[in-house]
């Protein structure tokens, strides 16, 4: 890698794990710099971005357990799930190329733009401990989270953040605290099977995670203690998915 490989690969890391951390789709910045800047193909992409996915998560998740922001009580179902959706995904995406999957993504953020625009409230309300999902719904939509953040990662966290707030009643906050543990859980194992299969670049994925952990750590530490966390968490969302909206229908290139 040339310096200013390394350059980029820090500084974009460290914005991508915190936008992972407050909103999601930071792969789609980290997922560029290992494709475009440093010229890996797609799939040793998609392993290699997993290290610094995993070390910020990671820190993430400490940063928010500290400071009382994980609520391990009520979501060992949900952990379980996506655990082993997440298995399924990466099976898959060893596989087959994600182009066809992308076509689709765009679309589905299509749809989380709109729903983060109906009863804009509600992602600014506090957990409600008393809210129960049914297992009906709870299997299925936790196994197809977990499915599409081992499959791609990219865009997971804004999906699986909305599943938090929308479905399971939690805040924006705590939503994203989970969010950060179960990723960091599941990318483990997602790690040991793209390395397994020779999809992973180590001294590439551990320069972008130098980034990534700092912007993950830092950015769940402020989110943790900061007043206007929640509405912060819910504008940042908002201008992510407008951003990667752009960028997928072909009206911003960056």
């Amino acid at each position: 890698m040339e310096l200013y490989q390394y350059v980029i690969a820090i500084v974009g890391g460290a914005i991508a794990g915190g936008i992972n951390t407050l909103a999601g789709n930071g792969s789609a910045i980290t997922l560029t710099i290992l494709t475009e800047v440093i010229g890996l193909p797609g799939n040793m992409a998609n392993g290699t971005n997993r290290v610094g996915v995993f070390t910020q998560s990671a820190a993430g998740s400490w940063a928010f357990h500290k400071h009382g922001k994980l609520n391990f009580a009520r979501s060992k179902l949900n952990l379980t799930l996506t655990v082993a959706g997440a298995l399924l995904g990466v099976a898959t995406a060893v596989q087959v190329s994600n182009d066809q999957f992308l076509f689709v993504f765009k679309y589905l953020m299509l749809l989380m733009f709109l729903v983060l625009l109906v009863k804009p409230k509600r992602w600014l309300k506090e957990t409600s401990e008393d809210a129960k999902v049914s297992l009906w719904l709870a299997i299925p939509l936790y196994l197809a989270l977990g499915f599409y953040g081992g499959f791609i990662q990219m865009g997971m966290g804004i999906f699986y953040l909305a599943t938090m707030v929308l479905v399971a009643k939690y805040s924006i906050i705590e939503g994203n605290a989970l969010k950060s543990f179960v990723v960091a859980l599941y990318t483990v194992i997602v790690l040991g099977i793209f390395h397994y299969k020779g999809l992973i670049s180590w001294d590439v994925g551990l320069v972008l995670a130098v980034g990534q952990t700092a912007g993950g750590w830092y950015t769940a530490k402020f989110a943790s203690k900061h007043p206007k966390a929640n509405v912060i968490a819910y504008w940042v969302l908002i201008v992510i998915v407008v951003l990667a909206l752009l960028k997928l229908f072909g009206l911003i290139t960056f």
